[in-house]
């Protein structure tokens, strides 16, 4: 990892282009490995969780110095859908950023700060505080407890409920099938493929119908979706415009055949 970003949300395209394909957000203070300098605007980028794509330069902080330092403390993450980080620790004070869901932040002690605030260093360099209900630690390494990951992923999907589907988002302001259940796990310590199919090198494995838990996934030509049980899964879907849940069950009232009849596997971590 040789570049941080240091915007609220960075796009990945396809090609060096804006308008290109959409195929991946990095969200703030997420490290990147840059492949290619391309040119004086774009570079090409792998993520940590090993997905590739064309970034705009203007939205890293480049430089092994400030990687280092920034992969080593940034050990909080963002769970509000929204974190502004404030110049003071009150209500009233000015915005310097808005932060989404999953944004790495790096916390600085302070004596007698209130303990409803956290202060923060940004990758800029620039201190700030947020509300400490809005952040919590970064979950590194998934539990070994199967029964308590399964339900951290559901609940932790559930947060996304109601998300504009956005191809190639990530984000509370916009998420798509992969990206759901990619921030699902991520955000409790694994690290599957970010598009909808299973991928040698990351840690999801192929199971059979009859062995699907809570927590695993669903997959369909070109689409995800996390299984809640009874039936059930939660998706961010383009038929259904955001995320929401359907079901299998053809008596259900949110049952949808389109998905209930194709699909093509099962995955689980265990």
């Amino acid at each position: 990892m040789n570049a941080v970003v240091k915007v609220m949300i960075a796009n990945l395209h396809e090609k060096t282009d804006s308008h290109s394909e959409l195929v991946d957000e990095a969200l703030f203070g997420m490290p990147v490995e840059i492949l290619e300098d391309i040119d004086e605007t774009w570079v090409k980028v792998r993520t940590f969780y090993r997905y590739e794509g064309n970034m705009l330069k203007s939205n890293l902080a480049i430089g092994a110095e400030i990687v280092t330092s920034w992969i080593a403390d940034a050990d909080f993450v963002v769970i509000q859908s929204f974190a502004d980080v404030l110049t003071g620790p009150n209500i009233q004070s000015d915005k310097i950023i808005t932060l989404t869901r999953g944004a790495f932040i790096q916390i600085v002690e302070e004596a007698g700060l209130e303990p409803s605030w956290a202060k923060v260093q940004l990758v800029t360099g620039q201190f700030g505080y947020v509300r400490t209900g809005w952040i919590q630690k970064r979950v590194k390494v998934y539990t070994a407890n199967e029964d308590l990951f399964r339900e951290q992923v559901v609940q932790t999907a559930f947060r996304y409920l109601g998300t504009p589907y956005r191809w190639g988002g990530k984000s509370p302001l916009g998420i798509d099938c992969s990206g759901l259940c990619s921030m699902a796990y991520m955000l409790n310590g694994s690290y599957i493929y970010r598009d909808a199919n299973i991928m040698e090198g990351f840690p999801l494995r192929e199971i059979a119908r009859e062995n699907l838990k809570r927590g695993d996934l669903i997959f369909f030509p070109g689409h995800v979706a996390l299984f809640i049980g009874d039936e059930q899964y939660i998706h961010s879907s383009l038929g259904g415009n955001e995320v929401n849940v359907n079901s299998f069950n053809p008596l259900d009232d949110h049952y949808r055949e389109d998905l209930a009849t194709t699909i093509s596997g099962y995955g689980s971590l265990f």
